[in-house]
């Protein structure tokens, strides 16, 4: 097994390939998902594969995992039989046959987008497992381990929230137990979507904390100051929001974004309700006569429906890719004081909103025009920013200019 820098080489035994039924043969372009199943043998399975796209961190001294060590030195051949094996997100893999080996890319792990999109999506305690007990299996045996590599996942954060739900959940509900989210009812204590939160495992309620926590993370000026990086992991990456909020809920800052709730909520509410006459109207501006939003790539017309949060009616449905580089653009407009633990708005973001809604639905639709993608482009969520700092600062020299008297 090699490793080139953040590409993985080593040899398989079994390779088969399951493209997407949704890629045209006529597209010169990939942009959906390909599964790659794959039977290798566990010493010849690569050290140190990143585990921080999984929701948790493998712990060893549960009874499931004390099992899983035990059957990986076990002298039967069935460990890729009973075992549901290991999933890792790449961003491509390669397959030389001439001498059986695949080299698969997890990106640059350096970058934080591609550290939170690339690695083992699921089966990290089988990946531990392997990688403590390995060097105990008789050299006359061999054991092997089915592997599921997925590259150009369009959306980690559903895949990721799939195939590790029961898990991810659970760590939430814990976190609750010892009412860490008491910040959160607090500011939300008299929103009409108070009671409509999920904190516990297989709650009834329609809205998971999750989404507040990403929420409140596309506003974390603490991490995200600037135009130089973007909070993508708010809609690509649940693990890293989740961690992100376990370390700094208690900090003074996101004790004071937490407040800002309702206006984070109101705003990404009134973005999904009126994002299609955004479109319709920067549509018209460039000559079309007749636009049609219901004809974009992750919009479905619905009537009747109703958006996420303030149930306020829409005409349609529409991805959250488009929505969350628009959303995180505001941040810009957020301040916060140390000392006086207080987060402020330069300009309330719903009249900003009105303002430039037509540019940054211009911006979006026209980078990009898949939402999965456009959910976790960087340069989009920059060039979005910009567009509302740049509106900011128009706001602020047009009141100097207002309120300077006369001589």
């Amino acid at each position: 097994m090699t490793k080139l820098q953040n590409k993985f080489q080593f040899k398989v035994e079994a390779l088969r390939t399951l493209p997407s039924p949704y890629q045209s043969y006529k597209s010169t372009t990939n942009d959906s998902e390909t599964i790659y199943y794959l039977l290798v043998d566990m010493k010849n399975l690569p050290d140190n594969l990143p585990l921080d796209v999984n929701p948790r961190e493998p712990k060893m001294t549960t009874n499931v995992a004390k099992r899983l060590l035990n059957a990986v030195i076990e002298p039967e051949n069935d460990f890729y039989i009973n075992n549901r094996g290991i999933v890792i997100a790449a961003k491509s893999l390669k397959f030389n046959s001439m001498d059986h080996t695949v080299t698969i890319d997890l990106g640059n792990q350096n970058d934080e987008s591609d550290h939170y999109s690339y690695g083992i999506l699921d089966g990290g305690h089988t990946y531990r497992a392997i990688m403590t007990q390995r060097d105990q299996i008789p050299d006359a045996q061999k054991k092997y381990v089915r592997l599921e590599v997925i590259t150009n996942v369009q959306n980690i954060t559903r895949l990721s929230d799939a195939r590790n739900t029961s898990v991810q959940v659970s760590d939430i509900a814990l976190f609750n137990l010892d009412d860490n989210f008491a910040d959160v009812q607090a500011a939300i204590a008299k929103e009409p979507y108070r009671n409509k939160i999920a904190y516990k495992d297989n709650a009834p309620e329609p809205i998971h904390i999750s989404d507040l926590i990403r929420l409140l993370y596309a506003f974390d000026i603490d991490k995200y100051p600037d135009d130089m990086s973007a909070p993508i992991q708010s809609y690509s990456g649940a693990a890293q929001v989740f961690k992100r909020y376990q370390t700094a809920y208690d900090t003074a800052f996101y004790k004071a974004l937490t407040k800002e709730l309702p206006t984070l909520v109101r705003l990404y509410d009134t973005i999904e309700a009126t994002l299609s006459k955004k479109y319709v109207a920067y549509k018209k501006a460039s000559g079309v006569q007749n636009p049609r939003f219901g004809s974009v790539r992750g919009i479905t017309p619905k009537e009747s429906s109703k958006t996420k949060f303030l149930g306020t009616s829409t005409d349609y449905q529409i991805s959250n890719g488009y929505i969350f580089p628009i959303f995180g653009a505001f941040r810009s407009l957020l301040r916060f004081d140390q000392s006086t633990g207080v987060a402020s708005w330069v300009f309330d973001p719903i009249d900003i909103w009105n303002s430039v809604g037509d540019s940054l639905a211009q911006n979006t639709f026209e980078s990009i025009s898949n939402p999965q993608l456009a959910g976790k482009d960087k340069q989009l969520w920059l060039t979005n920013y910009r567009i509302v700092e740049t509106q900011s600062l128009r706001q602020s020299l047009k009141q100097q200019v207002t309120s300077t008297p006369k001589v």
